[in-house]
């Protein structure tokens, strides 16, 4: 899929299903808090969300005083929903309008955070993008979530690529450093299950 048939079809998605629509709505994004508080930064680290949408993670991030927030998202409908629902906040967060794969950061990052975003790049040539962007602007670490050899083959009606352990870590090798990986079932909005692994990288 190019890249604008890629935003017009998350525009749409973002302008027609509302949070309990969509599989991937989380109450608490517990699994993500865990492995950004378990590195240990100050709250001043810099922290960029890949994908996050109208994620709640910016919320939690911003309740527990992290100032350097930076919501990366190939729509920019999910991104005025996510201001609309921060508020005043919203100022506080850097908001970028972007394909990751056509990113071209301008900072370091501290963290790299990526749930449920990278599992869409299905060809060489996007992982390789990807993790050559990664490469250049991640000084610390990384946490990426996925679908896992047991979860779906499609989301939001779009192929995604599984995962394992061993096949996650592989991708980022040799850059980054496999700290720790595990696999969890989320359940959707709607009552069905979906199997994540998710792991995080600290770069070398």
């Amino acid at each position: 899929m190019e890249e604008s048939a890629r935003k017009n079809h998350w525009e749409t998605v973002y302008e027609t299903k509302n949070p309990d629509q969509v599989s991937w709505t989380q109450e608490i994004p517990q699994t993500s808090l865990n492995f950004i508080r378990s590195f240990g930064l100050s709250k001043d680290a810099s922290i960029i969300d890949i994908g996050g949408g109208d994620s709640l993670l910016v919320d939690f991030l911003l309740q527990e005083g992290y100032c350097n927030i930076t919501v990366l998202d190939i729509s920019e409908k999910a991104l005025e929903k996510a201001k609309k629902r921060l508020g005043q906040d919203a100022g506080k967060v850097k908001w970028i309008v972007s394909d990751i794969t056509e990113f071209r950061p301008e900072t370091q990052y501290d963290i790299w955070h990526d749930r449920a975003t990278f599992h869409f790049l299905t060809t060489a040539e996007q992982i390789s993008k990807y993790v050559d962007i990664a490469r250049t602007s991640v000084s610390g670490y990384m946490s990426i979530g996925t679908f896992s050899t047991n979860g779906p083959t499609k989301c939001s009606g779009l192929e995604i690529r599984q995962y394992d352990e061993a096949s996650l870590s592989h991708q980022l090798e040799p850059d980054f450093r496999k700290l720790e990986c595990i696999t969890e079932n989320h359940e959707t909005p709607f009552g069905t299950t979906q199997n994540f692994i998710f792991c995080s990288f600290r770069r070398k």
